[in-house]
């Protein structure tokens, strides 16, 4: 018996699932030589231009690490820009609110609970408290302390990050944080 050449792509209803199609699925490559990755983050080819490059995620974060936003723009035009940008993202201002989602009481974040862990804090700690872990945790792991010790040196990062997520929390609640 002769197989059936007729599809099941026409008419409607669609006679087979949606997202089954037999097609090959077309994948874009990085745009960075030699990367195989697939080249899904889209970067612009130069200030203020609609072509765009495409990126993996690793060749991404390294164009984008050196990228100048502003380049080329009279200072007039830069902040033009900046308040436009900011009209236009200002919906997600009201958002913030929802952005807590760890553990706790809900009124710091899940970052700030990451960098109390670093600095070895409870959740419900004061300033006056992560100000003083932070000075005591620092001095200890303080490069020009402990000057051949590379574990220190990644210590201490992690200590001043986690102190600079606390302290612009800090502000951004009214805190006194100085």
């Amino acid at each position: 018996m002769a197989r059936p050449t007729r599809s099941h792509d026409w008419g409607f209803p669609r006679w087979r699932s949606y997202g089954a199609e037999r097609e090959a699925v077309s994948v874009r490559l990085c745009d960075r030589h030699g990367c195989d990755e697939p080249g899904d983050c889209p970067a612009p080819k130069s200030p203020n231009s609609r072509e765009r490059w495409y990126f993996c995620e690793a060749h991404a974060a390294e164009y984008n690490r050196n990228w100048d936003y502003f380049q080329n723009l009279t200072a007039e035009e830069a902040a033009a820009r900046e308040a436009e940008e900011r009209r236009a993202a200002s919906g997600y201002s009201d958002a913030k609110f929802y952005g807590w989602g760890g553990a706790g009481d809900g009124t710091r974040s899940r970052d700030e609970m990451r960098a109390l862990e670093a600095l070895e804090l409870e959740s419900d700690a004061e300033f006056a408290e992560i100000k003083a872990a932070w000075r005591r945790l620092a001095k200890a792991n303080h490069p020009d302390v402990r000057p051949d010790d590379a574990e220190a040196a990644a210590r201490f990062g992690v200590i001043q990050a986690a102190w600079d997520v606390l302290r612009t929390a800090e502000e951004r609640r009214g805190g006194a944080a100085t």
